[in-house]
């Protein structure tokens, strides 16, 4: 299967945006495009991070707090954004919903590497789900947050910042999820261990679709369709149901070759599926299409002869053992797809804070 032609484009990171323990541009997790500016997030954060196209790439670097537009139950614990989508002047943005393992360090000893094996952490920002509303500036060219706003096209419409109801421990979904026959037993689970764990967004005509890179049932991933409704005037979100017996989300099964989904994005009524490897371990990276998305009003299951792999963006062996990780897709102004990249390889560096992304060109 050939790579098509791609080029590299240049990400520029604010220097002082770094954290003491992390560069953002080496924990990227997802984008999203409105007009000339890129939206970002990273493992590690509590925001948003909007570029802006340039003669070089994209640059002019914002952080948005997401504190300041929705409540955060956790406070400064991450959210752990896995993915953004635009739709009708709002970017949707959801956690993982995973639980966490710590990571044994070399330099501690071997009780303590082992030790910190069997902790598994709960961080309540990951139960996100919510939408903020974006408007483009005239003035400025440039796309801007809100927490509530009149709509662009019609003023006595009001934009609010709005999000599904969380607590310290689960969400409304992950509740829902709870009695679920085929994810249930996985949501003990810590995300990498194939456990549940949110990690793409799309928005399409009011249908909202969440993929889950884990867990994948014989080679299956499963991609969640919830919907909402507002309440309080748009200032809170609840889950509708639209499921099998009143459940407040559809499931759709489809076969990725036993890979999960890390990342969706909607091609006008095509969805992108990006998959790769559900456990933490060397793997494919590669890019499917699923013509016209999951079937409307319905639970569907997708098998192999029934989704086109448009192409591998990496193979296993192509690069070192944990770096290059593709986690974000975005679609460009002329339509190509533009991929970003978690633990970027050196080669992809320039400078204290800047990285490549890459474009691949897309015929639809």
């Amino acid at each position: 299967m050939n790579k098509p032609k791609h080029e590299k484009i240049l990400l520029q990171f604010d220097e002082e945006s770094n954290f003491a323990d992390c560069e953002i541009r080496s924990e990227l997790s997802t984008v999203a495009r409105t007009g000339s500016n890129l939206w970002l997030a990273f493992d590690e954060g509590l925001g948003l991070e909007r570029l802006t196209i340039n003669d070089k790439g994209y640059g002019n670097h914002i952080r948005y707090l997401m504190s300041d537009f929705i409540h955060l139950p956790g406070g400064e614990d991450e959210i752990d954004i896995e993915g953004i989508a635009y739709a009708d002047h709002y970017l949707w943005l959801v956690g993982s919903h995973s639980l966490k393992r710590d990571k044994p360090e070399k330099d501690e000893s071997l009780s303590k590497q082992v030790k910190a094996l069997k902790k598994i952490k709960n961080d309540p920002n990951r139960y996100t789900l919510a939408r903020i509303p974006v408007v483009l500036n005239k003035k400025t060219g440039e796309h801007e947050l809100f927490k509530e706003c009149p709509h662009p096209e019609d003023p006595k419409k009001m934009l609010t910042a709005a999000k599904v109801k969380a607590g310290k421990k689960q969400s409304k979904l992950s509740k829902a999820l709870r009695n679920d026959k085929h994810i249930s037993p996985f949501m003990h689970l810590p995300g990498k261990d194939n456990g549940l764990d949110i990690e793409g967004i799309a928005v399409h005509k009011g249908r909202i679709m969440l993929g889950l890179r884990g867990p994948v049932l014989r080679g299956y991933a499963i991609i969640l369709e919830v919907a909402v409704k507002e309440k309080k005037k748009g200032k809170k979100l609840k889950l509708k149901k639209i499921g099998k017996h009143g459940n407040r989300y559809r499931k759709h099964f489809v076969h990725l070759r036993g890979m999960g989904i890390r990342e969706l994005a909607y091609a006008d009524n095509d969805l992108l599926i990006l998959a790769g490897p559900t456990m933490d371990c060397d793997g494919t990276i590669a890019l499917y299409r699923m013509k016209n998305g999951p079937d409307d009003a319905k639970e569907s299951i997708t098998h192999r002869d029934g989704i086109e792999r448009i192409f591998n963006i990496a193979m296993g062996h192509e690069t070192p053992y944990g770096k290059d990780k593709a986690e974000g897709v975005t679609l460009t102004e002329d339509h190509n797809i533009m991929v970003v990249y978690d633990a970027p390889a050196d080669e992809r560096m320039v400078g204290n804070s800047d990285a490549y992304a890459d474009v691949f060109e897309y015929k639809s």
